[in-house]
C-alpha cells in the first residue's frame, strides 16, 4: 500500500434472523486490506440493530475518512449481486433486528428527505459484472430493514459531510449455498463468486466516474 492508497470502507452485517452467517461480512472481511484501484479496502462488521449500526458506521466514517463507501447487506432469495437505486427515511420492520426491535413506520432520520439516491456508478457497476459472467441487475428497492437503515443513514451523512469526489452506496448480494441448503428452492452464489463481484464492483466505483445511461428499469 502507499502512501497515497485512498481509504475504501466496505461494511457488512453481522449474522441475524437465527442464521449463522451472513455472505455480507464474509465478503467484507475477505476484501480487507486488498489494494483495489489505488484504494485500500477497510472491512468493518455492522451490528444488525437498529440505530447501533448508524453509529458504527458513523464511527468509521470519522475514523476512516474514506474516498468510497461501499455497504453490502444480504438479500435472501435474490439470485444476483443488485446495487441499489434508492434510500429512503422508513423503518420498518417485519422481523425484530438482533437487540429485539421492531420500528414500525418510523423515520431513520427526522426531518430529514424522504430518499436519497446512490452516487456509485450502479449501472456501470452492473454491466461489469455481467461482462465478468456473474449475475447482476439494478435494485428499486433496498428494503425497510437494517440495510435500508445503513443505506440512508449513509446518504444522509455524505449529503452534508462528505468532501469532494466521496460517493457512497449499498449492495445487496444473494445468500450462500449452505444457508439455501437449509430453505430448499432459496436462490445462492457461490461466495467466491460474491468476492469476486465485489470485487469488480469496487473497481468500478473508482475508475468510473460517469455512470452509463442504458435502461435498467422495472415495471413493478
Amino acid at each position: 500500500m502507499t502512501a497515497a492508497a485512498k481509504r475504501i470502507l466496505l461494511t457488512g452485517f453481522e449474522p441475524f434472523d437465527k442464521d449463522s452467517v451472513n455472505p455480507s461480512w464474509e465478503v467484507a472481511r475477505a476484501l480487507d486490506g486488498e489494494l483495489i484501484a489505488d484504494g485500500v479496502v477497510h472491512a468493518v462488521q455492522l451490528p444488525c440493530v437498529f440505530g447501533a449500526a448508524m453509529a458504527t458506521l458513523d464511527e468509521a466514517l470519522a475514523r476512516l475518512q474514506p474516498a468510497l463507501i461501499i455497504s453490502l447487506g444480504l438479500a435472501g432469495g435474490r439470485s444476483e449481486i443488485t446495487p441499489e437505486r434508492v434510500a429512503i427515511n422508513i423503518d420498518d420492520a417485519r422481523i425484530p433486528d438482533n437487540a429485539g426491535h421492531q420500528p414500525v413506520d418510523q423515520c431513520v432520520v427526522r426531518d430529514a428527505p424522504a430518499a436519497y439516491f446512490s452516487t456509485l456508478p450502479i449501472k456501470a457497476m452492473v454491466r461489469h459484472l455481467r461482462d465478468a459472467g456473474i449475475p447482476a441487475s439494478v435494485s428499486n428497492t433496498a428494503g425497510t430493514f437494517v440495510c435500508n437503515h445503513v443505506f440512508y443513514a449513509l446518504m444522509h451523512r455524505l449529503s452534508r459531510r462528505a468532501g469532494p469526489g466521496v460517493r457512497g452506496g449499498f449492495i445487496h448480494i444473494p445468500a450462500l449455498p449452505q444457508q439455501a441448503a437449509r430453505q430448499p428452492g432459496m436462490a445462492s452464489m457461490a461466495l467466491e463468486t460474491q468476492i469476486q463481484g465485489i470485487r469488480t464492483a469496487i473497481h468500478t466505483a473508482m475508475t468510473v466516474q460517469q455512470d452509463l445511461q442504458e435502461h435498467a428499469g422495472q415495471l413493478h
